[in-house]
């Protein structure tokens, strides 16, 4: 190991450049090549890769320095220092380079235009851009019926490593466009045709003495253009975002937005002069992800016209001065609240719900269970009615696999665990913790952890990891009333139990109506995964272990 000097290498006729993105920081482990900061010009945006790889000891710019060829970027403990020779600046310049945006070669003269005509069509084609071969474009700066300036500005494009905008030679209109979105484009791919093209090339002869002399090297760091706003762009990631610029960001940032879907405009960035950074792409994804935020796309997309079924075809959600009509009172809503509605309101959509109702004879089990809690006053564990339906539902789960199962694509996937969530009631809304591994406990262990648990969640101190990893989920309306209701489910579970106050009611039992227990059952199961049968089948199960719960051994 050796300690060394990483430096800017050769970056073309730029001086002074700013450094606007710092990628690494003192102790990463970095490879060959890899990006460690971003610097930019009036006209480009480039990604200074490393000469070696090992890890970072010292940061020797910071953001807003300026720097040159040659400017210490940081210190490196190198891996194989020794026996790998330190590249030539030109190597590696030939790595860093970037996509720049030289004064561009002259325009080919159509061959319909009259020699020395004042008004001419002209093809506009990529200038020299350094050794790079076949960048993307990336944004399109201009339409058809634009007027442009020359050195204005007609397309952006983008490497691995840089992004740079193309400007015109000529001034004109724009008559067409020749490349679209996600073309590759090198050195001579025609981009647009001007029409009424002044300021370029007037001959034929004046051409062809143009193209035989050399391009003349663009100062851009010190010499800036003037820049004429873009009258369209349209984003590569975002099709339909609004119009303007690209968003301040590295290259690598847009194209990790660009694979995640991001429209980068619609973020405020942190880094310097607003500069949208890696964290900020991941910060507005937890958002969309948790319901916290939106895309301007999300929220304007208009409902499918012929309700064919790609939107939900809804009504605006009626707009009320509720004021007008007498006192009210704005309370917002709860932080547990905002994320299962958001999760309640996905699952009821997205899922084809049926529920199956049915009743259960529970009069031997409750009469077990007021004897349990006598049996174990004592411990201070009181056993719930709700405890013997966990162990209930467990045995029913085991006889219908595909009731303890997920949708993953298009595959169904099949638990070997049964975790099984209830839900808790709280001051601030409704929680799921998840009793684990129910089926290796007993009724009294699974009661003393259902007390541990509504504890928690009533005091607002649940951890994630209480809730989640459920298989298979039990709302019971039991201490309140009620008689049968449809449960959503909690996905990504393909079914839930809803459970009501038990009542006692008359069955006749072959000679004459008896008095018996009778608790409300309320099935609620994805159709995508199971069918109606099956579904019966599991109420009917789950009420004969209820009535006789010796069956939980069988």
């Amino acid at each position: 190991m050796a300690l060394m000097e990483v430096k800017v290498p050769d970056i073309g006729d730029f001086e002074t450049v700013e450094v606007i993105e710092v990628l690494v920081k003192p102790g990463d482990t970095i490879k060959a090549e890899q990006s460690l900061v971003t610097v930019e010009s009036d006209k480009a945006s480039m990604e200074i890769p490393s000469s070696h790889a090992g890890v970072v000891k010292e940061l020797k710019v910071k953001l807003g320095d300026k720097v040159s060829e040659g400017t210490v970027v940081l210190v490196l403990e190198a891996a194989g220092a020794a026996s790998s020779p330190q590249p030539s600046p030109a190597a590696a310049g030939e790595a860093a380079k970037p996509v720049a945006p030289m004064t561009p070669s002259p325009a080919t003269a159509r061959e319909s235009r009259a020699e020395g005509s004042a008004s001419a069509s002209i093809e506009v084609a990529v200038p020299d851009i350094g050794d790079f071969d076949a960048v993307e474009v990336i944004e399109l700066l201009v339409k058809p019926g634009d007027v442009v300036k020359a050195e204005q500005s007609l397309i952006t494009v983008e490497s691995d490593k840089a992004s740079m905008e193309i400007p015109s030679s000529h001034a004109g209109t724009v008559e067409h466009l020749l490349v679209k979105l996600g073309d590759k484009v090198s050195k001579g791919t025609p981009v647009v045709v001007l029409q009424g093209a002044a300021g370029g090339v007037s001959t034929p002869t004046a051409a062809k003495a143009a193209d035989a002399a050399p391009a003349p090297t663009a100062q851009l760091a010190s010499q800036p253009v003037e820049r004429t706003v873009p009258t369209a762009a349209l984003p590569a990631h975002e099709p339909t975002a609004p119009q303007g610029h690209l968003p301040h960001a590295s290259p690598s940032v847009r194209r990790f937005a660009r694979e995640l879907g991001v429209p980068l405009a619609e973020l405020k960035g942190s880094g310097l002069k607003g500069r949208i950074t890696l964290e900020d792409v991941q910060g507005f994804v937890k958002g969309v992800m948790a319901g916290e935020a939106r895309t301007t796309a999300q929220a304007n997309k208009a409902p499918a016209a012929s309700g064919g079924g790609v939107g939900l075809d809804l009504l605006p959600w009626p707009k009320v001065d509720f004021a007008k009509f007498g006192p009210v009172e704005r309370k917002d809503l709860s932080r547990i609240k905002k994320i299962s509605g958001a999760n309640l309101h996905r699952n009821w959509v997205v899922i084809p719900h049926v529920t199956n109702h049915d009743d259960a004879d529970i009069t031997e089990l409750e009469a077990f269970r007021v004897q349990l809690n006598k049996e174990n006053e004592k411990s201070g564990v009181k056993v719930t009615m709700l405890a013997f339906l966990i162990k209930a539902c467990v045995a029913a789960l085991k006889k219908f696999p595909e009731f303890n199962a997920s949708l993953d694509g298009e595959q169904i996937v099949l638990k070997q665990y049964f975790h099984i969530g209830f839900a808790a009631d709280t001051p601030n809304g409704l929680v799921v913790p998840v009793i684990k591994d129910a089926d290796k406990k007993g009724v009294l262990q699974i009661s003393q952890e259902m007390s541990e648990l509504a504890k928690k969640a009533r005091d607002g101190k649940l951890g994630p990891a209480e809730m989640s990893g459920g298989c298979f989920s039990i709302s019971s309306l039991g201490g309140i009333g009620g008689r049968y209701f449809t449960p959503i489910i909690n996905a990504p579970e393909v079914s839930i139990l809803g459970v009501c106050k038990s009542s006692t009611e008359p069955r006749w039992d072959g000679k004459a109506f008896q008095p018996r227990l009778i608790l409300p059952l309320s099935l609620s199961w994805d159709h995508r995964v199971i069918d109606g049968a099956s579904a019966a089948r599991f109420n009917a199960y789950l009420g004969q272990i209820l009535a006789d719960f010796r069956r939980v051994l069988l």
